[in-house]
């Protein structure tokens, strides 16, 4: 009789149902029936992924004039922090990239996750950019024409021209047909690895900023107003990098005045 950890060995390897698993379900060893719901439990989680891939798949091909139509997806990350730069990156994927089932909106994975699909997206994109706007244009600007103008920048840096491009709710004005799309980093694959690149980016810069600026906590609170980004500022006050159109910020720069 084949050993339960033969059977494990098997599973392991075994990429859809087959007739050998049907056969499997009449062994009545208790390992065997826990190793068989395991693999299904894996089996149905990974077409849940693939089904949602599928979908935001469809969703960008939606907005295709035509099969050789380039579809841009544009995302941000760190409007809401106290500190730090909002960064905006643009993406055109590839017809096909089996790769990236899993994709999702990037406060939705692990950073390890995020790392990988950083890297697969970098990989196997048509095109990509990043683009980092500093606090000095936010406070200049406002976070809103801030983030707006960055998004137009990304977009413009891409290597080549997207016919369409979709912006997670915000409305961009670039030489393309541009729609603003509401949710879009949950229902756009080229949105999602957009918020992907940015928030990846914004955290690898949040972390070079720690280590000049130890006592905020960046490389844990990415800008936000935690209890220890909030007693850094009440020891040490603020630098460069806060936004001081932001409280408490605001109201420490008008008082220094």
């Amino acid at each position: 009789m084949t050993t339960i950890q033969d059977i494990k060995n098997k599973l392991q390897q075994l990429q859809e149902p087959n007739e050998w698993l049907e056969e499997l379900g009449i062994d009545e060893r208790k390992g065997v029936q826990l190793a068989i719901t395991q693999w299904r439990k894996k089996y149905e989680k990974k077409q849940q992924l693939l089904e949602a891939y599928r979908q935001k798949q469809a969703f960008d091909q939606s907005y295709k004039r035509t099969l050789s139509c380039l579809v841009a997806g544009i995302d941000e990350a760190g409007r809401g922090p106290l500190a730090g730069p909002v960064v905006t990156a643009a993406v055109i994927l590839p017809e096909e990239c089996m790769d990236l089932v899993g994709v999702d909106d990037s406060k939705k994975l692990s950073k390890e996750q995020r790392q990988f699909f950083a890297h697969v997206i970098k990989e196997q994109a048509i095109a990509y950019s990043v683009h980092v706007q500093p606090a000095e244009a936010i406070d200049e600007l406002n976070i809103y024409q801030a983030t707006k103008r960055s998004m137009e920048e990304a977009t413009d840096a891409l290597a080549v021209k997207p016919d369409v491009v979709l912006a997670d709710a915000m409305n961009i004005t670039v030489n393309s047909s541009s729609y603003s799309i509401i949710k879009g980093d949950e229902k756009s694959l080229a949105i999602a690895a957009a918020s992907i690149l940015a928030k990846t980016t914004r955290d690898e810069l949040m972390d070079e900023l720690h280590e000049q600026f130890p006592w905020y906590g960046f490389n844990v609170n990415a800008g936000y107003g935690t209890p220890q980004h909030l007693e850094g500022l009440k020891i040490h006050g603020f630098c460069q990098h806060h936004r001081k159109t932001f409280e408490p910020i605001k109201t420490m720069w008008r008082d220094r005045q």
